[in-house]
């Protein structure tokens, strides 16, 4: 098997302590380079920006972008002028509109695009979705609350235009639900709880339905502080499933049915790789424009300024 040669872009929190193991673990991939303007790794080629990689940086043939959404667009453009394989750290971007001309150029290119919802990949999410697949759903609760010091210490961009607050975590909510449900849902309204001097929401309540009528609703939050709760409950005609722990274990009635350690980032890897191998792309954008959405038809409220 031909490896992957794979150079990160943005060496920050995640990409040190999710990918860098991840791509080690995975057969098929090797870490090639590391593009950043603060962080290096050692023994790897460095370089600050990933326009001195793709100039003067060995040879790779894919780029992992880690970078805070807000740039990630240009930096996929160029990765894939230069006729590289791009994988998409979540939120694939600050938008949903501006992936579309990504997935044309990597379309014309035959590259590689993948916008990545690693939430997807933890172990309990799909023995969920096989479950609910013959149930009837009566309604869904999620609970996506964290302290926001402890998971995103001094990340200043999570508070600008683009940043999405609130709801860089809570996507990976809204990405394992349209993963689970059986029918698309929708947002049909939305309160947004934005600190006074910052740019996105701190804490968020959504609710959502889908084409028949599901009640869905939705508790963010980065102001938890004690037990952190990454929850989806949902009743149904032949009992209650708690998915817990951001996706790692399902209960049926408080009887645990599936649980494994997280492998998330390897199985983003794992499906890296496969793709590569044949140019094809993977862009669901679902996740993306329920927030979008949110957006669009949230109450905006003010609240106390946030200080790191």
């Amino acid at each position: 098997m031909t490896e992957l040669r794979i150079a990160i872009v943005g060496f920050g929190k995640i990409a040190r302590d999710q990918h860098v193991g991840a791509i080690a673990a995975v057969p098929g991939a090797t870490l090639a380079a590391i593009a950043s303007r603060n962080a290096s790794l050692p023994g790897l080629p460095h370089f600050a920006t990933i326009e001195e990689l793709l100039e003067r940086g060995p040879p790779i043939d894919a780029v992992s972008l880690c970078t805070p959404p807000q740039v990630r667009r240009a930096q996929a453009a160029a990765a894939l002028a230069a006729g590289k394989h791009v994988m998409l750290e979540k939120p694939p971007g600050t938008g949903v509109a501006e992936l579309d001309p990504l997935i044309a150029m990597a379309t014309e290119a035959k590259r590689t695009l993948f916008a990545t919802w690693h939430s997807r990949h933890a172990p309990a999410v799909e023995p969920a979705r096989q479950w609910l697949a013959d149930r009837r759903i009566a309604s869904v609760h999620i609970s996506w609350k964290e302290d926001v010091r402890v998971w995103h210490p001094g990340q200043s961009w999570i508070w600008e235009p683009g940043g999405l607050g609130v709801f860089d975590p809570g996507i990976n909510a809204l990405s394992i639900l349209t993963r689970i449900l059986p029918k698309p849902v929708f947002v049909t309204a939305a309160e947004l709880a934005f600190p006074a001097n910052c740019q996105a929401p701190i804490a968020a309540n959504l609710t959502l339905i889908d084409i028949d009528g599901l009640p869905v609703t939705a508790e963010f939050d980065f102001r938890q502080t004690g037990p952190q709760s990454w929850d989806i409950v949902v009743d149904t005609d032949r009992g209650r499933m708690t998915l817990s722990s951001g996706g790692a274990r399902m209960a049926i009635d408080g009887k645990v049915l599936a649980e494994a350690p997280d492998e998330e980032y390897r199985g983003l890897y794992r499906r890296f790789v496969e793709l590569a191998a044949t140019g094809a792309s993977d862009v669901d954008l679902a996740p993306l424009r329920l927030v979008a959405d949110a957006f669009l038809l949230g109450r905006r409220t003010i609240v106390e300024p946030f200080v790191d």
